[in-house]
């Protein structure tokens, strides 16, 4: 089975809300302060890749 673009966008868009999850939870566990923020900080520009692939999920919705 080959995978469409529609397929491909809905896969990187699940891993990239996981990946804001994992790295909230891990900015959350942590203490030390600098890897602290830099999980935050990853959180929060995964969160944006998820935002742009929704973008496009509803783009491919609408063709």
């Amino acid at each position: 089975m080959e995978m469409t673009e529609y397929d491909c966008l809905m896969r990187a868009w699940q891993n990239s809300q996981e990946l804001v999850r994992d790295f909230e939870m891990y900015s959350k566990r942590i203490e030390d302060s600098e890897l602290k923020g830099i999980f935050k900080k990853f959180a929060e520009e995964e969160g944006h890749h998820a935002d742009k692939f929704r973008e496009l999920i509803n783009k491919y919705d609408k063709q």
